[in-house]
């Protein structure tokens, strides 16, 4: 019997273990205080999404719309595309309470235009909703990380497109999808650790790109994305779920890991994500876009350049 493939990360880190995790969640390990001690926990700022403009993509560059967390509508050179939707009320197998959703998304699944394929970052959760993605129907077109696509077999899902990194997929006419690398792990029980791999996503079209980092912690593959790839005309990057740092600093960067990864990877210009949606970790939700704005400040960088936005917001690109 062929072993099975063990995915990795560029550069290897002491790997947090499982009671690690359930200590840090049952209060036994000391609690890491907030960074900013007056930091509103709330969830992200919501704003109505005009349903009507994301009706048809836009004829000229790329649009793009946060609907929380990590989940974005693409649109641009005549394709729809989704990048992690979630739409439940849980990223979890089981409503378990503490990961409930905080903020709504800003449309029904129904509201969306016709969607030509859905990009998935890696199996977590949070990013790979399985009720979501069997409303969208399952002859949707998926593009996945190398790894998944015999458990999309399995759930019944024909139509999906591995890609490894640095490897580019033509999506539709004058459109290129390449994934690129990031810093992280996947599972979706105790016993498929890293069966499959996780990476962003970078859309090239209509004489823009536009990036998805997916969920990372801080490695050196953002310098190679931006020298192989760069310079990117708008990125999409994580912000939260970044403590305690002792767990999570090899899998979810920070605010100042993120702007080092916005010049890193050549960035004009970016929006935050990962953030204010749920509940993930221990810092309030309303901090990680007070430390970005610090951070942005610290290397004399425009604030509109790297901005936390609100669930709902389109940029044109």
């Amino acid at each position: 019997m062929t072993p099975k493939r063990i995915f990795q990360n560029l550069r290897q880190h002491p790997p947090h273990g499982l009671l690690d995790i359930l200590r840090w969640k049952a209060g036994l390990l000391p609690h890491e205080p907030a960074r900013i001690s007056d930091a509103p926990d709330t969830p992200a700022p919501d704003v109505l999404l005009d349903v009507s403009m994301i009706a048809t993509p836009p004829p000229y560059g790329w649009r793009v719309t946060w609907l929380g967390h990590s989940s974005f509508l693409l649109q641009g050179a005549g394709v729809s595309l989704l990048v992690d939707p979630v739409f439940s009320s849980h990223c979890a197998p089981f409503p378990f309470p503490v990961f409930r959703r905080l903020c709504e998304p800003p449309c029904a699944l129904r509201e969306l235009p016709p969607i030509d394929a859905v990009l998935i970052t890696h199996s977590h959760y949070d990013h790979l909703d399985l009720p979501t993605l069997r409303r969208l129907g399952k002859q949707i077109r998926l593009v996945v990380p190398e790894g998944h696509a015999h458990w999309f077999g399995r759930s019944g899902f024909a139509n999906v497109i591995e890609i490894p990194w640095f490897s580019s997929h033509e999506l539709a006419p004058g459109v290129t999808v390449t994934s690129t690398p990031a810093r992280h792990f996947t599972s979706r029980s105790l016993w498929d650790r890293d069966r499959a791999h996780w990476c962003g996503w970078l859309l090239k079209g209509v004489g823009r790109s536009i990036w998805h980092a997916g969920d990372s912690g801080y490695c050196e593959g953002f310098q190679e994305i931006g020298e192989r790839l760069g310079p990117i005309d708008f990125g999409m990057i994580p912000i939260g779920a970044y403590q305690p740092r002792r767990i999570m600093r090899p899998m979810h960067m920070d605010p100042e890991e993120a702007v080092q990864v916005f010049l890193d990877t050549r960035c004009r210009r970016a929006v935050a994500m990962h953030w204010g949606t749920f509940r993930l970790t221990d810092e309030p939700l309303g901090e990680p876009p007070i430390l970005l704005a610090k951070a942005l400040e610290t290397h004399g960088l425009d604030k509109e350049s790297f901005i936390a936005g609100a669930i709902g917001q389109s940029w044109d690109v």
